[in-house]
């Protein structure tokens, strides 16, 4: 459901402009955070792309996603993307509209000549001039890149403000959230030369295929350099849910220097999970994050649920995001001698502040990121249906712990929540369909809130009473 609107405001259009024998590709930027603080039109780079049509077409992917739905595709998206300055490189990123694919291109150093990289996050603009005069970006046409306004540019211009107003559906924010806590949880599965992974990619079925071809998950494990198709899960393989989504890498299949895969572990047993594509580019990646399923975004993952529940991860965020500085790859270790914090609970804590945007993770070097997007902590919280629907029933006094046993009534009907090797199991007919793969069920979060809560020595009536009112704690 879509809560608010966005408005993005930039000076002039994003453009490439020819200029002799070279051109410059001016991004135009609307509103950021940057270390000096919030800019209307913040500036994070001025230089040369060393490959510029390779850039062009990693461009072209990550505004691809923005424009896509892969689920009621007759629905329209159009989300500009984001860009974060990390001081040594450039990340483009970018979500469906259906919330089921993420995209991220990420320009190294390697990749840029000129400037030093900026620190920031802002949104920039891609319209449809733009898109068409990507695609004819040569290979070897020198390509200044501008993202962001000079100062210059910025105390002259006297024009009116180019502006775009868009629908803000929270499960987008949610996805952003959802998104690095599942990544966290990846490692790398096969790894593809070049060859193959043109010659794997360019298998798979495009969007408007027969509904047969692209339906459903497939499953795949290493062999040899590629990758074979296996009927169904075992230990080591990964997931390919909506094999169509993927259609986008074609862009880039011509630059391509290899393929690397990312997933969680998986059994015998397993159900569709979602997994990570990482195409090598000439000092770039270009990663996309695929959903469980074509009709299941990532907002509803509920991997970001047991931290928000967690009372103390609200103080120890305010105090991890002071230790934030834009960092290319965030140290946990680091930040917990710094805050004095456990390490779990500096994961808690990074946790809770993507759910504000402020953390990425990178599959490639298993690591967050720091970005900065305009929507507070609380956002998340207040309009996540299970956390509220939780609260709720904690609010109604419905949790009754016993021992390793709780019950929950609602209704007169009597849930059964059990705890066993630090994980809640219910007697709900979500748990019977999800088995816990898509987070604690309404009734195991209440369960968790309430047992948090008497450890701590607070009823979890005034628990929840001050988390849905953003009292001090």
């Amino acid at each position: 459901m879509t809560r608010a609107s966005q408005t993005y405001a930039y000076l002039r259009p994003s453009a490439v402009r020819r200029t002799g024998e070279g051109g410059t590709l001016g991004l135009q930027t609307s509103g950021g955070a940057t270390p000096a603080g919030e800019e209307i039109h913040p500036s994070f780079f001025h230089g040369f792309l060393i490959a510029p049509q390779v850039a062009a077409a990693g461009l072209l992917c990550v505004a691809d996603i923005a424009a896509a739905r892969y689920y009621q595709p007759l629905l329209p998206a159009w989300l500009d993307p984001v860009v974060t300055g990390n001081g040594d490189r450039l990340r483009f990123e970018s979500f469906s509209g259906c919330c089921g694919v993420y995209a991220r291109l990420d320009m190294l150093g390697d990749a840029l000549d000129g400037d030093d990289i900026g620190h920031g996050t802002t949104n920039v603009d891609v319209n449809i001039p733009l898109r068409e005069a990507l695609t004819r970006v040569g290979p070897t046409d020198p390509l200044h890149l501008e993202v962001g306004p000079d100062e210059l540019a910025v105390t002259t211009f006297d024009g009116p403000v180019i502006e775009k107003k868009v629908p803000l559906p929270d499960r987008w924010l949610r996805g952003f959230a959802e998104t690095q806590v599942i990544a966290s949880g990846f490692d790398l599965r096969a790894e593809l030369s070049a060859a193959e992974a043109v010659r794997f990619l360019r298998s798979l079925p495009r969007p408007g295929a027969s509904r047969g071809a692209a339906r459903g998950a497939r499953w795949l494990v290493p062999a040899g350099r590629s990758l074979r198709a296996t009927a169904r899960p075992v230990p080591g393989a990964v997931c390919l849910p909506g094999p169509e989504r993927l259609a986008a890498l074609a862009r880039v299949l011509r630059h391509a220097t290899g393929l690397r895969v990312h997933g969680p572990a998986v059994t015998a047993g397993s159900g569709p999970v979602a997994s990570a594509w990482e195409v090598r580019l000439p000092g770039m990646r270009l990663t996309f994050h695929l959903s469980p399923d074509t009709s299941r975004g990532f907002s509803g993952e509920g991997g970001v649920l047991d931290a928000l529940a967690a009372e103390e991860s609200a103080d120890d965020a305010d105090l991890v995001s002071v230790l934030l500085a834009w960092d290319p790859a965030i140290d946990i270790a680091d930040l917990a001698t710094q805050s004095g914090l456990a390490p779990q609970r500096v994961g808690a804590a990074l946790t809770r502040l993507g759910t504000a945007g402020r953390i990425g993770y990178d599959v490639t070097e298993a690591a967050y990121f720091h970005r900065e997007l305009p929507y507070d902590i609380g956002r998340a919280e207040r309009h996540n249906p299970r956390l509220r629907a939780a609260q709720a029933l904690v609010e109604a006094g419905a949790v009754c712990l016993e021992g390793e046993l709780a019950t929950v009534t609602v209704d007169e009907h009597i849930h059964r929540v059990r705890s066993a090797d630090e994980r809640l199991t219910c007697t709900c007919r979500w748990w019977a369909e999800y088995r816990g793969g898509r987070g604690p069920c309404k009734h195991a979060l209440a369960v968790r809130i309430v047992r948090r809560a008497a450890s701590h020595g607070t009823t979890a009536a005034q628990k929840t009473t001050m988390t849905s009112t953003g009292a001090p704690r």
